[in-house]
């Protein structure tokens, strides 16, 4: 039986460890929080800093295989394990691009992938010396996550929100529509593309709030949208789960904004909509099984349930009973202990042939479940 350590222990390491169950795996998880959602669902968990060289090294030592939920991982310690045997999914080459904006952006360009014109900063200062370039986002290089360190800049004054710190600066797109694709990509080259999702933000959070599976594109933006995503798969050189995001704007031209090297929000829904979920196909990847199969069943919505602003403690979900009622509607509560403002709590999927019945269910859903303290 395979040994596979997964680092980090929050609701994508619990969703990883659910569809687990469907396979010949020992499984492994390492959380700083022994509370953590995955905890209590792997065979063995381990309390470290999955930042730290020392804990991640120790942590993979006579596993077979390595897997992440998050990009703030020790890729150092994952390269040593890595010269040793273990497989990382995806590989830490792979993971240094990507969990540096600049790196990735700058990978964007070097293999002629379309994205949004951008410059290198080093600092505020480096930000105000670029006010020819607003209106722009900033983007921190290192540590962004969930909508933190993405800085919208659209006149001058807003320059000083610009981050102090290594990042880029990036023209900003008039946007269309935003795209999630996922792509799976195997040992021997084989990808699989789950059929791409239309994402709507909340403005003030930078979150995702709802989305539409799949996506409504023209023939001709869905091939590029496709073509980009592979390619990107493709050059970063490693199997694995990637979810490329991408902007398309009024002309219907597709760029590459950013790209998760992991299971991701935006594939939530394949557990219910599709024949193969996000996590099923992971697993597939790193047991040398053949890739399932990404199409939709049936076109689905997610809705994020996020921590209500004002609240800090043991979480309540306020109006779970009546979302419960609601047909074709799959509510994931993550387990997490503890709500506060803007954090995700768990996502609601909803299943309908009718594009209205899911985004209506999704607005009443969004407007119905509220994450609050008690």
């Amino acid at each position: 039986m395979l040994k596979i350590g997964i680092l980090g222990g929050g609701q994508l390491g619990k969703m990883l460890l659910q569809a687990a169950a469907n396979y010949p795996v020992e499984t492994f998880v390492m959380e700083n929080d022994d509370d953590c959602p995955a905890a209590h669902l792997c065979h063995h968990f381990t309390k470290g800093d999955i930042k730290n060289f020392d804990d991640v090294y120790r942590f993979g030592k006579g596993l077979d295989a390595l897997t992440i939920e998050i990009e703030s991982v020790n890729e150092d310690a994952l390269e040593k394990l890595e010269t040793e045997g273990v497989k990382i999914y995806p590989k830490p080459s792979a993971l240094r691009i990507i969990k540096n904006k600049i790196l990735q952006k700058q990978f964007y360009k070097k293999g002629d992938i379309p994205t949004a014109e951008f410059v290198v900063t080093k600092d505020l200062e480096d930000v105000k010396r670029n006010e020819s370039f607003i209106p722009a986002v900033n983007k921190i290089g290192m540590g962004g996550y969930d909508g933190r360190g993405v800085q919208i800049i659209k006149t001058k004054a807003d320059l000083e929100k610009g981050f102090d710190a290594p990042g880029i600066l990036e023209k900003l797109v008039t946007i269309q529509k935003e795209i999630a694709q996922i792509v799976a990509i195997n040992e021997k080259g084989e990808t699989a593309l789950f059929p791409p999702v239309e994402m709507v933000f909340d403005p003030v959070l930078n979150l995702l709030d709802y989305q539409i599976s799949p996506a409504n594109l023209p023939e001709k933006t869905l091939w590029k949208v496709e073509a980009i995503a592979l390619k990107i798969a493709r050059d970063l050189k490693s199997p694995g789960i990637f979810a490329v995001e991408l902007f398309i704007d009024r002309q219907n031209d597709v760029f590459a904004n950013e790209t998760a090297p992991r299971v991701h929000n935006s594939g939530h829904h394949t557990i219910e909509a599709n024949y193969c979920s996000q996590f099923d196909m992971l697993w597939r990847i790193m047991l040398g099984y053949p890739l399932g199969n990404p199409k939709h069943i049936i076109p689905a919505a997610i809705v994020n349930l996020i921590g209500a602003d004002g609240y800090d403690g043991p979480a309540y979900y306020e109006g779970l009973n009546e979302v419960l009622q609601m047909d074709n509607v799959f509510v994931h509560i993550y387990g997490k202990q503890k709500t506060r403002g803007g954090r995700k709590m768990g996502h609601a999927t909803i299943l309908s042939t009718d594009k209205s019945d899911l985004t209506h269910k999704a607005n009443k859903i969004k407007h119905t479940l509220k994450v609050i303290s008690q």
